[in-house]
């Protein structure tokens, strides 16, 4: 049972760039998933989410109207569609799951995670 995210890199002020979360061992299809990022010093933070109960999704007021949360349940994946990225976007982003059927921004009721990508806004 693993979450692997995917998709990070550098990206310029402005600019898009998509992270993806896959899943293997376990299907994607019966979780909530949530996208967490942690800035250098700074503690982790919740900020989007897709539930299992097809309630949603839910962005943080930082990322609100910038970042989208897409499920393919065909790849066993969950999209994270970010657009007019900030330096304040530069962190280690992590997906993470739980049988939840609603969304929930406390880490420890996520019970699998991936390792985290690294997303850098620079120009």
């Amino acid at each position: 049972v693993q979450l692997q995210a995917s998709g990070g890199g550098l990206v310029q002020p402005g600019g898009p760039l998509s992270l993806y979360c896959n899943a293997s061992g376990f299907s994607l299809e019966t979780y909530s998933i949530a996208w967490f990022r942690q800035a250098p010093g700074r503690k982790r933070q919740w900020i989007s989410c897709t539930s299992y109960g097809n309630v949603g999704p839910f962005h943080a007021n930082s990322v609100k109207d910038r970042f989208t949360i897409f499920r393919d349940n065909s790849k066993n994946s969950v999209r994270l569609q970010m657009t007019r990225l900030e330096q304040d976007d530069t962190a280690i982003y992590y997906c993470a799951a739980t049988t939840l059927l609603y969304c929930v921004v406390e880490e420890f009721k996520y019970h699998y995670w991936g390792h985290g990508t690294q997303v850098t806004v620079s120009s």
